[in-house]
């Protein structure tokens, strides 16, 4: 579903990804995580098509992210850490407006934004502008949007920020219920607990460059996934 290989992007003399490989495959839940700074953003704005990169390639389920963006871009969606959604639209608008993009017919668009609307308790809210909108409601919003077009790959970068508890209980709930029906999720996230009990598998980076990387049993063996990632950012300070 997304293959990355040999990825470089620099910021001027700064390297903020040095040569990222990592593979997600069909009904995996990925998790990436790292500190603050450590390429986790720039790798997933790249995966998405969003930031342009140096070096090596980018496929999303076969095509080719810089080669074939529109073919890359019809089979995945992205969910970013601030959603800077349209505020002048309403939120039924802005839905209406991803239904259009993705060529989704009236009666199939109507239908799963009632269902995801109603899950995530954002129905009541839908004929409002998202100017008016807390940070919490806009996350949801792109959650709807994201699910919408039932992408193969959706690609999210801190998706629990924001979240109420839950709404956070019926995301994690819908990213596993994707996986088991074929698609892949690769998500950055900063609540380890989540990615130890929701994920099949995890890529730590560090200032640029994977660390680890495997199934959740292989990276986390018989310790907690947090005290691995604290001993290995020790070991590599």
């Amino acid at each position: 579903m997304l293959k990355i290989e040999g990825l470089v992007k620099t910021y001027g003399d700064v390297r903020a990804v040095d040569g990222l490989t990592l593979n997600v495959e069909p009904g995996e839940l990925y998790a990436f995580i790292g500190h603050n700074g450590a390429g986790k953003t720039t790798t997933i704005k790249c995966a998405a098509g969003i930031l342009t990169f140096d070096g090596g390639t980018i496929e999303v389920a076969g095509h080719d992210i810089r080669r074939e963006p529109v073919q890359a871009k019809k089979l995945m969606a992205y969910i970013p850490d601030d959603p800077n959604i349209y505020g002048y639209m309403t939120g039924m608008q802005y839905l209406g407006f991803l239904s259009d993009i993705f060529e989704i017919d009236e009666k199939t668009r109507k239908e799963r934004i009632e269902k995801f609307a109603e899950l995530l308790s954002l129905k009541a809210a839908l004929m409002m502008p998202v100017n008016e909108y807390s940070h919490g409601m806009k996350q949801k919003l792109a959650v709807i949007g994201a699910f919408i077009h039932e992408p193969k790959l959706i690609i999210m970068d801190e998706p629990f920020v924001g979240l109420d508890p839950v709404a956070a209980f019926t995301l994690k709930g819908l990213m596993r219920e994707h996986c088991d029906s074929g698609g892949a999720i690769f998500f950055s996230t900063h609540v380890l607990d989540v990615a130890e009990k929701l994920c099949d598998r995890v890529a730590i980076i560090k200032e640029g460059r994977l660390v680890k990387t495997g199934s959740m049993e292989e990276v986390r063996g018989d310790k907690s996934l947090e005290s691995v990632f604290l001993e290995l950012e020790d070991k590599n300070a």
